[in-house]
């Protein structure tokens, strides 16, 4: 990610504590690799190893998020969506991606193998894409209060 946005996260995050996780670790990463069955995209990577679950725009979530973000980790988001959509033969392709968000009324807001940011509606069965890369999603949504 661009030192001028992980500085502006970093300056928002210090004076909104609640807002940030615990920053993830190598295992906690590679083990929501194994689980998944995916790779953890380099700017999520980074992301979460500074910020652990945090806002940045929207709520993201890791492994220990910031306690106004909620609980949910990236593997329960994913499976969770995964035994939705797989049970209801909706969007297969969410089993090559990982869950990292929700829209709030929540459809998942997934990763997907070529790093594209995907929203996944399940009312309507369209899939969006949000953004080309989770960098830029942030950089298009992350604004300081």
């Amino acid at each position: 990610m661009k030192p001028e946005l992980i500085k502006r996260l970093n300056e928002f995050l210090a004076q909104n504590p609640t807002l940030k996780g615990k920053p993830a670790s190598e295992e906690e990463i590679k083990n929501a690799e194994s689980k998944l069955g995916v790779k953890i995209h380099d700017d999520y990577k980074e992301f979460i190893q500074l910020f652990g679950g945090a806002y940045a725009g929207l709520a993201i979530h890791a492994f220990s998020n910031g306690s106004s973000i909620g609980n949910e980790t990236v593997i329960e988001l994913t499976t969770r969506s995964r035994e939705l959509f797989n049970n209801n033969n909706v969007f297969p392709e969410i089993n090559q991606c990982y869950v990292i968000a929700d829209d709030g009324s929540g459809n998942p807001i997934a990763i997907s193998a070529n790093e594209e940011i995907l929203l996944f509606d399940y009312d309507t069965e369209e899939k969006k894409v949000l953004s080309e890369s989770f960098e830029k999603l942030i950089e298009d949504n992350f604004s300081e209060w």
